[in-house]
């Protein structure tokens, strides 16, 4: 068997589980850690059959991670109710929410194809597949509701960048101060951002991208559709530039999905999630150094959002 290194070992009990969870007559023979995630430790596992052949598997394992099992059992839930959907999510093949067999909270899925891809090269052509897809999601209407959206930011938990538009940024906090607008519920990701994306990128031809695979249902949630259209508009303006957070709410209804209608709601929805990202800046930013986006710092990643929303609280109407 084969471990790429230490991280990706996997651990006694859980390796034992995991094993009972395997046909007849396979192993696990390889493992690899997977980066990119910020709370969770990913392993691809290889497996082999006793009369050759092999595939693959991931397993997600939480940590030191408080209500790590409601995030699993939640994205078990969610992996349940896409199976047949025509989304291209995980397969569900076991979930540990409690570590009552594993050292630490765990769930085991099929592995998609595919990778992330964070560069912005490309993104031209990307965007609408992202928001294509979205509106996919968006669509499904499942026969058991996933939980109410959580939105855990408040005006008093809002990091102001240093160096900030402070005007902006009062009047920001002061919007969430309110109730939320009201809304028609979706089945939301509640986490739909390039990081959470695969992509087929055929090496000849990058304009023939197409997404593979959508992962992390940990969060997934009913709600709003202008929800997981604000944080996937926050993520590619502080990725690729803040102009990029509308265009993907544009490409977002160029493809079919419908936001709220008054302007002030969607506004509310949009600075939310951006007044989310304040903190949690190094959190966030940091994955995306892992992948190659060295020049993301923590400061440079404030910076845009600071750029992005305040553009919101003074764009026209």
């Amino acid at each position: 068997m084969t471990d790429h290194d230490e991280t990706a070992a996997v651990r006694p009990l859980t390796r034992a589980w995991v094993g009972r969870h395997l046909r007849a007559g396979e192993r696990i023979v390889g493992t690899e850690a997977l980066h990119g995630g910020t709370t969770a430790e990913m392993r691809r596992l290889t497996i082999g059959a006793r009369g050759g052949g092999t595939r693959e598997l991931v397993l997600r394992t939480f940590v030191g991670v408080e209500h790590a099992g409601h995030g699993l059992e939640k994205e078990a839930g969610a992996l349940a109710l896409l199976a047949g959907t025509g989304v291209p999510a995980p397969g569900l093949v076991a979930v540990d929410p409690a570590a009552a067999h594993c050292e630490y909270p765990s769930l085991l899925m099929t592995h998609l194809a595919g990778r992330t891809v964070l560069d912005d090269a490309g993104l031209e052509a990307r965007v609408p597949l992202l928001a294509r897809q979205l509106v996919a999601i968006h669509a499904l209407r499942p026969a058991e509701r996933p939980p109410t959206y959580v939105a855990l930011t408040t005006a008093d938990t809002v990091v102001t960048p240093r160096g900030a538009d402070t005007a902006a940024w009062a009047a920001a906090i002061d919007m969430i101060r309110g109730p939320a607008p009201a809304y028609e519920g979706r089945f939301l990701h509640r986490d739909f951002h390039p990081g959470n994306v695969l992509f087929d990128v055929p090496p000849s031809r990058p304009a023939d991208a197409r997404i593979s695979g959508v992962v992390d249902w940990t969060a997934a949630s009913w709600g709003p559709a202008d929800l997981d259209v604000a944080h996937c508009s926050t993520n590619l303006a502080l990725l690729h530039g803040p102009a990029w957070g509308s265009r993907f709410t544009r490409a977002y209804e160029e493809a079919g999905g419908i936001l709220a209608a008054a302007p002030a709601e969607r506004l509310y929805w949009l600075v939310r999630d951006g007044l989310a990202f304040s903190e949690e800046v190094a959190l966030v930013s940091r994955p995306w150094r892992e992948a190659g986006r060295t020049e993301l710092t923590t400061r440079a990643v404030e910076e845009r959002l600071d750029v992005y929303l305040t553009a919101l609280m003074n764009a026209p109407g």
